[in-house]
């Protein structure tokens, strides 16, 4: 649960981060024009985003959430079919004593 709470506020922090750093500025022999610029504006920050969300799914895929998920429910389940298993019993033998 810790490890999810930290990976929580690391995403957190780097989306705040991501927001607020600026494109480093290339120097470019000629001038581009307006649509070239904003076109690779948007790609570089296209990039990033998709670099980011890499790099945040392989954080999410060390961390083995699928299998501890699937731990979890097996021992739910399994804890789930003795408490229920006991409760037929008690309710079994009340109702045949009587």
């Amino acid at each position: 649960m810790r490890k999810l709470l930290v990976c929580a506020v690391l995403i957190a922090l780097l989306t705040i981060g991501t927001e607020s750093s600026r494109i480093p500025r290339q120097a470019e022999e000629e001038e581009q024009g307006t649509a070239a610029r904003v076109m690779n504006t948007l790609r570089s920050y296209y990039d990033q985003s998709l670099n980011t969300a890499s790099g945040y799914l392989e954080d999410i895929r060390e961390l083995k959430l699928e299998e501890k998920a699937k731990n979890l429910y097996v021992e739910t389940t399994t804890a789930a079919r003795t408490y229920a298993g006991v409760v037929q019993d008690q309710l079994y033998h009340m109702v045949g004593a009587h």
